[in-house]
């Protein structure tokens, strides 16, 4: 029982569950961790929506204008925005109509607060070097392209900055529809 009492003791209790406690910890870190199942991928459906989208006739003198197909994910107002200026600095399909900006020169990034539009003209815009009537057309094809459908006014930043101007044209005001209707 002396035997039976020394082998039972606390002290041997204890050791004996922390070997116990350290061997399962041991097989705990050495089996292999599970596989994880790679997300499904889902591809947003695109839909198909019409845009008019502005360019310029040959003497740059008159805004013309061309009905293309957007593929959009979202039909909010903004996401069509930037898919109507993702077409436009693409350039037009009618031979007889000149884009705005040289080819494969990135698109302007546009934002909408209510019912004002903000375009981010990227900074290789400053280095177009138009005269004031190249800028004035710029300009009036990007506003009269998103006030097609809906907005009242359309803000330009350059490099995501306010300007005073491009180069020529004052960029301190909004452009409306008005200030386009000339041309």
């Amino acid at each position: 029982m002396k035997v039976l009492g020394r082998l039972l003791s606390l002290f041997n209790v204890i050791a004996a569950a922390l070997l116990i406690a350290a061997a399962l910890a041991l097989q705990a870190v050495q089996r292999p961790p599970q596989v994880p199942t790679p997300p499904q991928l889902q591809l947003a459906e695109r839909t198909a929506l019409k845009v008019k989208v502005y360019f310029t006739d040959a003497q740059v003198q008159a805004l013309k204008p061309e009905t293309r197909t957007a593929q959009v994910t979202q039909t909010n107002a903004r996401a069509v925005a930037q898919a109507a200026l993702d077409i436009w600095a693409q350039g037009p399909f009618d031979r007889a109509l000149l884009g705005v900006v040289p080819a494969k020169t990135a698109a302007p990034k546009v934002y909408l607060r209510g019912q004002h539009f903000f375009v981010d003209l990227p900074a290789a815009y400053a280095n177009l070097r138009y005269g004031s009537s190249g800028e004035r057309m710029l300009a009036c094809t990007i506003t009269r392209t998103l006030l097609e459908e809906r907005g009242q006014d359309v803000t330009f930043l350059l490099a995501g900055q306010n300007v005073d101007s491009l180069g020529h044209i004052d960029l301190r005001e909004p452009f409306t529809r008005q200030d386009c209707a000339d041309q």
